[in-house]
């Protein structure tokens, strides 16, 4: 088994960055998930309500970030350390620091929003009943990593296409790392995986929503697909999770350097 590609999501719910390689931080890959959009109050913005934010390009620069839709296009300095607010995201409040970008964004999502970052003072601890302790993560939802696989999209896109749908691609699951393997969902059987010197403990499956409904370059929800698939064939059969599953989530146990090719190994 291989890397088959890496992911990076420089803004929460913006598109994807498709990387050769990537450095493993406790929070994540480095560079995923740092910005975040946020209402007026302060709550975090996904495309589960904004889906329009899948069209907007984020590119991490060397003083911050490149933001651009529609031939239109802003850099934006990496906040100072001073300028900064309160957040929240699902069940967390992150101290975090004020970018200027409300214009831009604003005019784009249809009401007051407001562009925050992740930088080294802004710490978000996430509890959960799926590792031991507290962990650190990014502006993800719950854990640091996604690890798909190339055999569960086959399997998912055998049964659309053979119940009369159009098979999805993996953005459509916005993960960080997909391996590239046979057979139908190896990864729900993975415990940990090594990548280079990188460990990851694969600890929760992934429950999916609307998001993946939504295609990642023009926002528009395409139908059913593929929820209605995988409620046929892949629902989760654990108590704590009540819907279908997509892929891993996983936690950095040893961090370093992962690279599109790299092997991996089922520890």
């Amino acid at each position: 088994m291989r890397v088959a590609s890496l992911h990076i999501h420089p803004v929460k719910g913006m598109r994807a960055v498709d990387v050769d390689s990537a450095q493993v931080e406790a929070r994540g890959l480095k560079g995923d998930r740092r910005w975040l959009v946020v209402d007026a109050d302060g709550k975090f913005l996904t495309q589960r309500s904004h889906p329009q934010l899948a069209t907007i390009d984020a590119t991490v620069t060397a003083t911050g970030l490149r933001l651009s839709s529609n031939g239109n296009a802003i850099a934006i300095d990496r906040p100072d350390r001073k300028s900064r607010r309160r957040v929240v995201i699902w069940d967390s409040e992150v101290d975090a620091a004020i970018a200027d970008a409300s214009d831009f964004l604003s005019a784009r999502l249809g009401g007051e929003v407001h562009l925050v970052f992740m930088d080294d003072d802004a710490i978000r601890m996430k509890d959960s009943v799926w590792t031991p302790k507290p962990e650190p993560v990014s502006f993800a939802d719950a854990f640091p990593v996604l690890v798909t696989t190339t055999g569960s999209l086959a399997a998912l896109n055998r049964d659309i296409e053979a119940n009369g749908g159009a098979p999805v691609p993996m953005a459509r699951f916005r993960p960080n790392i997909v391996v590239d393997c046979d057979g139908d969902w190896p990864e729900d059987h993975w415990r940990k995986l090594k990548i280079g010197d990188v460990v990851l403990d694969l600890v929760k499956p992934s429950d999916r929503c609307i998001v993946t409904t939504t295609d990642q370059q023009s926002g528009a929800r395409m139908g059913k697909e593929p929820l209605a698939s995988l409620a046929r064939i892949h629902r989760s059969t654990d108590p704590r999770i009540n819907g279908v599953i997509f892929g891993m989530n996983a936690v950095p146990r040893i961090l370093g350097e992962v690279s599109v090719g790299a092997p991996v190994e089922i520890l």
